[in-house]
This record gives C-alpha cells, sequence and structure tokens, in this order.
C-alpha cells in the first residue's frame, strides 16, 4: 500500500460503487464530445442535467464508506476523522473559494489521501467541496462535477509510492501542481461545450471529437492556464510548506486511532 494506513479501503463492494460514481461524471463531462446535442446550446444546457447527476453521484459516495462499513473495514473513528477533516477543507474553502485560482483546501485532501488511504482521500476530496458549497452558498450545476473532480484528486494522492522525508513532501508537492492543473483543465469541461467564445476556441456540434478538443486546447491555453497556474503553484509552495508538520500530525493521528488495530470483546 501506497498509504501508512487504510481508514477506509476500497474492496469490492466500494470499488464498484466508486467505478460507477466515475462513469457517472466521466458521461457527464464528455456526453457532448459523443452525442450530438439537441437544440439550443448555453450556459444553462446543465441544469436540468446537474441534479439527476448529483443525485445518482451522492448515493454512491455514501455507499463506497457503507460498503465498507458493512465489511467492518472502518469504524467510528475513521468517520469522525473524515467529517473533521472534510470541515476543514470546507471551511479553507470558504476562506479562499477558488480567488485568484488559490485552492488551500487541496492540501487538506491530498494530505488526508496520502496518510489515510485512496479510498479515504477519495471520499474526503468530494465532502470538502460538498462541505464548502453549503457555507458558502456555492450549490450549482457545477457542484457534482467538482466534488467527483476533488474525489479523484483525493484518490490519486493515496495512490502515490511508498516514501519519506524531504522526497515525499516534494513527490506530493509536485503531484499537487499536476492536479491544480487538471482540475482546472476538468472542470472547465462542465460549461465549455455550451458557450459561444469565437472561431477554433468553441465547441462544434457534429464535428469529430479530435476537432473538439483541438478547440479547447486553445481555448484552454488562452483562457484560463493562467488561473490554473496559479492554482497548481499555490498548491505546489502550499504542500512544500507544511507538508512535513501536517504528515507527522495527520501520522501521529493514524497512531492513536489504530485503525488497523483488531478489534476483540473481553468478556
Amino acid at each position: 500500500m501506497a498509504s501508512d494506513v487504510t481508514a477506509i479501503r476500497v474492496h469490492a463492494p466500494a470499488a464498484v460503487a466508486l467505478f460507477l460514481a466515475t462513469l457517472v461524471t466521466l458521461g457527464a463531462f464528455g456526453w457532448p464530445f459523443l452525442l450530438e446535442p439537441g437544440g439550443h446550446l448555453s450556459a444553462s444546457s446543465h441544469g436540468t442535467d446537474a441534479p439527476w447527476i448529483f443525485a445518482m453521484v451522492l448515493p454512491l459516495l455514501a455507499a463506497i464508506v457503507l460498503a465498507e462499513l458493512n465489511a467492518g473495514n472502518i469504524d467510528a473513528k475513521a468517520i469522525a476523522l473524515l467529517g473533521m477533516l472534510a470541515s476543514v477543507g470546507g471551511a479553507l474553502r470558504a476562506l479562499s473559494p477558488g480567488v485568484a485560482g488559490l485552492e488551500p483546501s487541496f492540501a487538506v485532501i491530498m494530505l488526508g489521501g496520502r496518510v489515510f488511504g485512496r479510498g479515504f482521500g477519495f471520499v474526503l476530496g468530494a465532502l470538502s467541496l460538498f462541505v464548502g458549497a453549503l457555507i458558502t452558498g456555492g450549490v450549482g450545476p457545477w457542484l457534482p462535477f467538482q466534488m467527483m473532480t476533488a474525489g479523484w484528486v483525493g484518490f490519486l494522492s493515496g495512490s502515490l509510492p511508498r516514501a519519506k522525508g524531504r522526497p515525499e513532501v516534494l513527490m506530493l508537492a509536485c503531484l499537487g501542481f499536476v492536479l491544480g492543473l487538471f482540475y482546472g483543465a476538468l472542470m472547465n469541461l462542465w460549461f465549455w461545450p455550451f458557450g459561444e467564445y469565437g472561431d477554433s476556441i468553441s465547441f462544434l456540434a457534429g464535428e469529430p471529437v479530435h476537432v473538439n478538443l483541438a478547440n479547447y486546447l486553445r481555448y484552454y491555453v488562452t483562457t484560463s492556464v493562467i488561473w490554473d497556474l496559479a492554482r497548481a503553484n499555490f498548491t505546489f509552495l502550499l504542500l512544500l510548506l507544511v507538508g512535513t508538520p501536517m504528515l507527522r500530525a495527520l501520522r501521529r493521528v493514524s497512531r492513536r486511532a489504530a485503525f488497523d488495530a483488531p478489534v476483540r470483546f473481553e468478556p
């Protein structure tokens, strides 16, 4: 295992729920590239399907936790820790809800996934964005897309190879830089196919996938990459600065919680 402990493991039932949630979200992001949308395209086109996406994704997130709870692989300590870190991540997002691309909550999501496992990181990422949206009033058709993309941030952080000391922090910071760009590039897809931005940078309904991907790449480079570079650089620097003490603190919590210790009932 890449992480220290597995507070939420990804065994078969949870893996199925994770796969289905990912499939739903990829379909929500990518359907305009594969299916020609009917009618007039507008920025509000996701306003009708987003509640259905949310209604499918949220139970699947709960299923990941419940599957491991039923299997005996998660206990009250892991749930309490998940709630605490998700609250911290949501509060940090409320302090800086993407202003100038700054996302301090990413550091909490990535560190949680690194220490407690990729399943924990996935649920933590999704819940942090959900809590942040409730605090800031940022609930809209974009929320299910944000939740799942942040979940992948936590999942990938928990999938890194084992390392210790400064190399571990540098590896995590470099991943934070990449994920800062990845998050923005993917999130643009929730609205980009439904707007008019000019020649060669707008979505063209009915055109081949490679044409629209090329148009999106030009759109991203000309409009979004600066914003996402700010997020990527901020995440990189923040993890370099706080990574070592935060990893130490979270690992101390994991030792005290003893997630891997077998439960025995004495008469």
